[in-house]
């Protein structure tokens, strides 16, 4: 018989007995199902972390210094460090401007920023009944041209500020609408006062910008945490950090400028060039584009291991089908024997019959495909993704429904076309 022959046969077959074909294929829809809708979940939840990061920058280096990572040592002073009993840092440990001039020298058009940023601390700034929560943090002047404040008022810090380590802030919208009844031109030029851990800071505030409430939100705006930001040498001169040097930095390369490859030459030249002598410390640069491949890959990994756990229910639903194939051909045991005294050959009561349990599998699996998706996209929204199926996870569902339905259709096939057309016309 031709193949269309075989497939109208068995959709007939499938209407005459919707009930037993339904619960045939629950397996296959349910495994089915569980696979797509966790690719879906897996997938949305990479595009968002891809996204995120990139958004990030993608082609940032961050250069820091670390402990090297060499099991036992005696320094050349004699002393003996194992290793989580190093030395703290000295002013020898550290990146100095001197170095940074150097690598900018030499690999200057590689880089777009060199961006410095220090850390002040959480605190509050209040007068009278009126307060609002803020962390402070000190940017030098590429990291504040890279940052691209939205200033809806105000200035962006200039030389005179860094120079002159002069005590100005920029702050949110948020902050104003506390401390300022959102009157953003008031707000200029005032005075205010923040305290973090008992220590008040004084800062006038010469810009204003946006704040961004979709990257968090708290119970209410007004004990929402907004950054403030201070030129990067008001910062540390209120740290009274008494080395001038860095423990790290952050890099961002040109557009044209491979970053993994890029990372692997910066860290090269600090290491040969200032650390070779240093029994201790060494630089080390991670790139946030490999940070993002590594997500990926254990998202992926997961993904897969959960994809597997629920591809079990496959195979029980592969042998459901099994069952139900042999069932049939107990029932049709006459039909087979008339068709083969007729001058059927084996070879076309087996297609028959691996045809048949093709198209229930394929029908299932096309029923978990839409059930998988849907469940998929219903998950991902509530965990707050945007929904993004996998073709691929659909493409290899379909073929693994057809492998099914091979698989587990061939014994009852092959015994069907294996049967005595004569004991095939006597059976009762």
């Amino acid at each position: 018989m031709l193949i269309t022959e075989n497939i109208l046969l068995a959709l007939a077959g499938l209407k005459s007995n919707i009930m037993r074909s339904l619960l045939t294929m629950l397996g296959i829809i349910i495994g089915i199902a569980s696979v797509i809708a966790i690719m879906t979940v897996g997938n949305s939840i990479t595009v968002m972390v891809n996204t995120s990061m990139q958004e990030m920058g993608a082609n940032n280096l961050t250069v820091g210094v670390s402990q090297k990572s060499t099991s036992e040592e005696t320094t050349s002073s004699g002393l003996h460090f194992g290793p989580g009993n190093r030395r703290t840092m000295d002013s020898d440990d550290y990146l100095t401007d001197e170095m940074l001039d150097s690598f900018l020298e030499e690999y200057g058009d590689n880089v777009q920023y060199t961006m410095l940023s220090t850390s002040v601390g959480n605190g509050t700034a209040t007068d009278g009944s009126l307060y609002a929560n803020v962390n402070i943090t000190g940017y030098n002047q590429d990291y504040m041209e890279y940052t691209d404040l939205d200033l809806l008022a105000g200035r962006t810090f200039i030389d005179k500020d860094y120079d002159n380590a002069q005590k100005v802030c920029i702050v949110s919208n948020y902050f104003v609408n506390n401390m300022f009844d959102g009157d953003n031109q008031a707000a200029l030029g005032s005075e205010i006062e923040v305290s973090i851990n008992g220590k008040y800071y004084t800062y006038y505030i010469v810009g204003v910008y946006e704040y961004d409430d979709s990257t968090w939100s708290s119970s209410s705006t007004e004990d929402t945490v907004t950054d403030m930001y201070i030129p990067f040498t008001t910062a540390r001169n209120q740290l009274h950090t008494n080395n001038e040097g860095y423990e790290s930095i952050t890099l961002v390369t040109t557009i044209d400028t491979d970053s993994e490859t890029f990372a692997d030459t910066v860290e090269a030249y600090f290491n040969s060039m200032f650390y070779s002598n240093n029994e201790d410390y060494e630089v080390s640069v991670t790139s946030m584009s490999s940070m993002i491949e590594s997500m990926t890959s254990m998202i992926g990994t997961i993904e897969v291991a959960l994809a597997i756990i629920a591809g079990i229910s496959l195979v029980v639903g592969g042998i459901g089908v099994m069952n139900i194939m042999l069932v049939s051909i107990t029932e049709r045991t006459k039909e087979i024997g008339t068709r083969k005294a007729l001058g059927a050959t084996n070879g076309s009561i087996r297609l028959q019959f691996i045809t048949e349990s093709v198209v229930i599998c394929i029908m299932g699996g096309l029923i978990g495909i839409i059930l998988g998706i849907g469940l998929g996209a219903v998950a991902a929204t509530y965990m707050g993704y945007s929904a993004s199926v996998s073709v691929v996870a659909i493409i290899v569902a379909v073929v693994f429904s057809m492998a099914i339905g091979i698989f587990f259709g061939y014994y009852p096939a092959n015994k069907a076309a294996k049967l005595n057309p004569i004991d095939a016309l006597r059976y009762e």
